[in-house]
């Protein structure tokens, strides 16, 4: 499967699951987990962003806030500012997913020229990859929450 079947397949699972959810779930907070639904949904859209369009330094794609809210090294407990609405991280995937497919074969087997945290990563075909297979993880961390804080209800 190329990269950019891949990213397409992982976004549209993705989607389809976080559009049938409750906004009331996504800020529940449990002990058992460090991050809330919101924190994961926005965690993928920020990671693919810095990380995809590096090259543009400061993408002026998504709100400069969401380096203070989804960062990896942030916690919703540290939060300050008021996250967006589920509809709207829905809207900037979306969007984000569109301009991910307007990069041409030429970008995705040109070199990667930064240090990727995720491995031996050498173009940006392969970091589309490990992107893709890190926001199907995030979906599974997300149904796994969703699940044990719907079964906490019950």
């Amino acid at each position: 499967m190329s990269p950019i079947k891949s990213f397409n397949f992982a976004r549209t699972s993705f989607l389809t699951f976080i559009q049938e959810l409750d906004e009331r779930i996504i800020d529940r907070q449990d002990p058992a987990f460090a991050q809330t639904i919101r924190w994961h949904i926005g965690n993928v859209l920020f990671v693919h962003e810095k990380l995809m369009f590096v090259s543009q330094k400061h993408s002026q794609n998504i709100p400069k806030e969401y380096a203070e809210l989804f960062s990896s090294d942030i916690s919703v407990s540290d939060w300050n500012l008021a996250p967006p609405s589920l509809e709207q991280l829905i809207n900037d995937l979306i969007d984000q997913q569109q301009r991910i497919n307007q990069f041409d074969e030429l970008f995705w087997k040109s070199e990667v020229k930064f240090k990727v945290p995720y491995g031996q990563i050498q173009t940006h075909g392969d970091l589309l990859i490990v992107l893709s297979h890190r926001e199907s993880e995030a979906l599974g961390k997300i149904k796994m929450i969703k699940d044990y804080l719907d079964s906490k209800q019950g």
